[in-house]
């Protein structure tokens, strides 16, 4: 049995997307980076019309490693720039899921959810992280998993309470005293 040349690129996105749906708070750097990988996957089609699997994983993983240099050096713009980029990304996942013809509202949508996205998580990081990490996780894991439009909604549903559930009970017993 041979797998098809891109075969590669849905698998790698739902193992990034379930590391950050389970651990996106923790991992604050693999957060940005997978937010990097995930915009570099849809920007290689900007640049050409169905570019090589090589092309489309050297962008992605180059956004994806700038990501986690910002996450690592410039924390306080990497926080706003992932929180930016996830909440655009949340809110177009959104519109698109419960609005048939999103397209003409695309761009708007992006920069409003981006702006609200990076303001709350300045403001208040732990929960907007783990809120966002679960939407961008469960959007990975669903792009990678094809299912009729219903399925999707419900799958993508289902998978952002779990990453608020796991990633809201990890910092609460981080936070309790020890004793």
């Amino acid at each position: 049995m041979t797998l098809p040349a891109n075969f590669s690129v849905p698998i790698i996105g739902v193992i990034v997307g379930a590391a950050i749906l389970l651990f996106g708070r923790k991992l604050f750097w693999l957060f940005v980076a997978a937010l990097g990988f995930a915009v570099g996957v849809e920007i290689a089609t900007y640049f050409m019309r169905d570019p090589p699997v090589w092309m489309t994983l050297l962008i992605a993983l180059g956004l994806g490693i700038l990501g986690a240099l910002l996450a690592i050096l410039l924390q306080k713009v990497a926080i706003a720039v992932a929180g930016f980029v996830a909440g655009g990304r949340a809110a177009s996942a959104l519109l698109a899921a419960f609005y048939a013809d999103y397209s003409q509202n695309r761009g708007i949508t992006f920069v409003i959810g981006g702006i609200l996205g990076a303001l709350l998580l300045l403001a208040l990081f732990d929960w907007v992280l783990i809120l966002l990490s679960s939407v961008e996780g469960a959007h990975l894991i669903g792009n990678g998993i094809v299912l009729p439009q219903s399925g999707a909604v419900i799958l993508f549903a289902a998978l952002v309470v779990i990453g608020v559930v796991v990633q809201g009970s990890m910092l609460r017993a981080a936070r309790r005293p020890a004793g």
